[in-house]
C-alpha cells in the first residue's frame, strides 16, 4: 500500500485535506438552490463511501509496504472494526447537525465555528492518545483557533441584529456539531499503528480504517437522515420518493461533495502516520478559513452586514491562520 515517507509529504497531505475540508460543503450551497439538504446528504454517502472503495482497491494495494487491503479488513479484530463504525456513526450525526447549520446560517459561520470547536477538543483528544510534536507550538495554536471562534461568533450576531435572524439556532446546531467532531476522529486513529508499515494482527491499515469508517457514516444515515426527512428543522416533511425528483445536477452534487469530503479524510489519516494524528487533525481543519472565504467573498453571506461584523471576521481569520501556523510550527517542519 503506498504510505507516507517524509515529514514534508505529511504537512502538504494536511493543507490539501484542509483544502478538501473547508471547500465540500460548497456542494450542499450549489444543491441548496433547488434541493433539500436531507436529500443532497444521501447522495453525499453515496460518494463517501464510492471514493473510500477507490483508495481502498487502488492504493490500498499499491506496492509491497505493509497489508494489502483485502488480507488486511480480512484480519481485522471486531473491537477494531467496531471503535471504526462508531466514529463514522458520531461523524454522521456531527455532519447532519453542520449540514443543517449551513442552511440555516450560512457556511461562513457554521463551518467555522463547528471546524473551530472540532479543532479543540480533537487537538486535545489525539495528543493525549498518541503524543506528537512540540505541545508549546500544538497548544498555542489551539488557543489561537478558539479566540477566533470567539469573533466569528460576534461577526454572526452582528449579522443576525441587521437582518432580523436568529442567533441561536444556527450557533447552537454549530456547537453541537463541532463537539461531536472533535471525537469521532480518536476512534479511528487508535485502530491503527504509529508506523502504517508494521500492522499487528488484528490492527486496521489507513485504508481499512477509513473504509469501514465511511461504512459507519453510510449504515447509519439510514437511520439518521431518515428521522431527519420525518422531522426537518426546517420545511415539511419529505418522503422516499422525492429522492428520485431530482435532477442529475442535484444528485451529482451531493456525489461531488462526498467524494472531496473522503479524499481530505484520507490525505489527512496518511499524513498523521508522519506528523502525528494530532497534528494532522488540527492542521486540516484549518478548512475553517477555506470555508470562511467562500462564504464571505464566493456566496456573500455577509454582504448587508454591518462594518463590526467584517471587523471581527477580519480578526477571525487572522487568528485562525496564527493559529494554523503554530500548529505546523509543532510539526518540527
Amino acid at each position: 500500500m503506498f504510505l507516507v515517507n517524509s515529514n514534508t509529504t505529511a504537512i502538504v497531505f494536511s493543507i490539501l485535506s484542509m483544502l478538501c475540508w473547508g471547500s465540500w460543503v460548497n456542494s450542499q450551497k450549489i444543491a441548496a438552490k433547488s434541493w433539500r439538504f436531507e436529500l443532497f446528504y444521501w447522495d453525499y454517502n453515496i460518494g463517501l463511501l464510492i471514493m473510500a472503495a477507490i483508495f481502498a482497491f487502488t492504493l490500498g494495494n499499491l506496492g509491497n509496504t505493509g497489508a494489502e487491503f483485502p488480507e488486511n479488513i480480512a484480519a481485522a479484530s471486531a473491537s477494531n472494526i467496531g471503535y471504526c463504525l462508531l466514529g463514522g456513526v458520531i461523524f454522521n450525526i456531527s455532519n447532519i447537525l453542520m449540514v443543517m447549520a449551513v442552511s440555516v446560517a450560512g457556511m461562513a459561520v457554521a463551518v467555522p465555528v463547528t471546524v473551530g470547536i472540532a479543532l479543540v477538543l480533537g487537538v486535545i483528544i489525539n495528543y493525549i492518545g498518541a503524543p506528537a510534536g512540540n505541545p508549546q507550538w500544538l497548544f498555542s495554536g489551539v488557543f489561537f483557533v478558539a479566540v477566533s471562534i470567539v469573533f466569528n461568533a460576534l461577526a454572526y450576531r452582528g449579522k443576525a441584529q441587521k437582518t432580523n435572524t436568529s442567533v441561536s439556532k444556527g450557533l447552537l446546531l454549530s456547537v453541537a456539531s463541532g463537539i461531536l467532531m472533535g471525537i469521532f476522529y480518536r476512534f479511528v486513529a487508535r485502530t491503527m499503528p504509529e508506523d502504517f508499515a508494521r500492522i499487528q494482527p488484528g490492527q486496521l491499515s489507513p485504508y481499512t480504517a477509513v473504509f469501514i469508517f465511511i461504512a459507519g457514516v453510510f449504515i447509519s444515515n439510514f437511520v439518521l437522515n431518515t428521522i431527519i426527512m420525518k422531522k426537518p428543522i426546517e420545511g415539511s416533511p419529505l418522503k422516499y420518493s422525492d429522492y428520485f425528483k431530482g435532477s442529475i445536477k442535484n444528485h451529482l452534487a451531493g456525489i461531488i461533495g462526498g467524494l472531496i469530503w473522503c479524499t481530505g479524510m484520507m490525505l489527512n489519516i496518511l499524513g498523521g502516520a508522519k506528523a502525528g494524528f494530532a497534528i494532522s487533525y488540527g492542521l486540516g481543519q484549518g478548512a475553517t478559513i477555506i470555508a470562511a472565504l467562500w462564504g464571505i467573498f464566493v456566496w456573500q453571506e455577509f454582504k448587508n452586514s454591518s462594518r463590526k461584523s467584517g471587523i471581527y471576521l477580519a480578526m477571525m481569520l487572522l487568528l485562525f491562520a496564527i493559529g494554523v501556523v503554530c500548529i505546523i510550527r509543532a510539526s518540527n517542519f
